[in-house]
């Protein structure tokens, strides 16, 4: 096998592309040939050694991915050799083959494009979890999502459609907004040339979004919180801006309103039965037809530092996509 091997995590630079024994699977776990497999902000963030979770060195990074079943361990069942599956499992996915437990191994429904399946199983999850569960989302509400071009944010567009929601979709750029509108966005904001509190004051009435998905954080989240409705849930999904606001608390106790914690990690890990429910709802969807990963390039795997280089340029709508084909 072959994979991309971080030794000393000081940065995307120091990956390289090496070749590795292909392991065996252990008890309780499965070998999967990789076909795809997705670029997350935390992937960045891992090799930076600014991720919160560290793993032990050398490690291979990419956390979310697709591919086929070449054999499992013993006490497997769920699964068997040849099935089509997504896994999210933290680390290993930018590789042609990995070896993990089978706990983090969904298997796919016929006819699910290993493409979108390897942009799925992360985005989707940390988004249902979010507005469906801790913030209880219903329909007719308005949900403000912001970086809504992203990867979360797209999915958040989509998820909140289906339920009945309003959706202001807030990007950096007209292009940015354009494509929220493509994807179902009922209204836009272009955070980067204007007042997003006048523009939020205009389109809700002076009411406020009933919701707020935030994975971006940094100084939009004040203001964007000053402008929340009466008993408003704002999630607190990450920090892609890079910084991590602090807001006065004050404004929960006028507002009536809740600053939610999202991790959907550890979720999974806590509630594993609800988490498969969960996944399964979304699988439905997907069949539906009201939700689909929006990719933004497809690349090979050996172009990684490529798809690196976009994403931290800020340039990505929707998900990268590594494939070994």
């Amino acid at each position: 096998m072959h994979a991309w091997l971080c030794e000393n995590p000081v940065g995307i630079e120091a990956l390289t592309w090496k070749e590795l024994p292909t392991p065996s699977p252990k008890a309780g776990e499965v070998l999967i040939a990789i076909r795809a497999a997705s670029l997350n902000f935390p992937d960045i963030l891992i090799v930076q050694n600014k991720y919160q979770m560290k793993p032990p060195l050398p490690f291979v990074p990419g956390s979310e991915y697709a591919g086929i079943v070449e054999a499992v361990g013993e006490g497997v069942t769920h699964v068997k050799v040849g099935d089509a599956v997504a896994a999210f499992s933290g680390t290993g996915g930018f590789a042609t083959h990995a070896c993990v437990s089978a706990s983090v191994v969904m298997p796919l429904p016929p006819g699910f494009d290993f493409v979108d399946a390897a942009a799925f199983v992360l985005t989707y999850g940390t988004t249902h979890h979010a507005l469906m569960d801790r913030a209880q989302l219903k329909a007719g509400e308005t949900v403000l999502v912001l970086g809504a071009a992203g990867g979360v944010g797209t999915a958040a567009i989509q998820i909140a459609k289906a339920a009945g929601a309003r959706v202001i979709a807030a990007a950096s750029s007209d292009e940015k907004c354009a494509l929220c509108k493509e994807i179902g966005a009922d209204e836009t904001i272009t955070y980067s040339t204007g007042n997003i509190r006048d523009a939020l004051k205009a389109l809700t009435g002076g009411k406020g979004p009933d919701v707020v998905y935030d994975p971006v954080g940094g100084d939009l989240a004040e203001p964007v919180f000053r402008s929340i409705a009466w008993r408003g849930r704002y999630l607190v999904v990450g920090f892609a801006q890079g910084g991590i606001p602090a807001l006065p608390w004050n404004l929960a106790l006028l507002k009536g309103a809740s600053i939610v914690g999202v991790f959907w990690g550890d979720f999974v890990r806590r509630e594993p039965k609800n988490n498969v429910k969960m996944m399964a709802e979304l699988g439905q969807l997907y069949a539906q037809g009201k939700v689909k990963p929006i990719i933004d390039q497809r690349l090979p795997m050996d172009k990684l530092m490529d798809a690196y280089a976009r994403m931290g340029s800020r340039q990505v709508r929707g998900k990268l996509v590594m494939t070994n084909d």
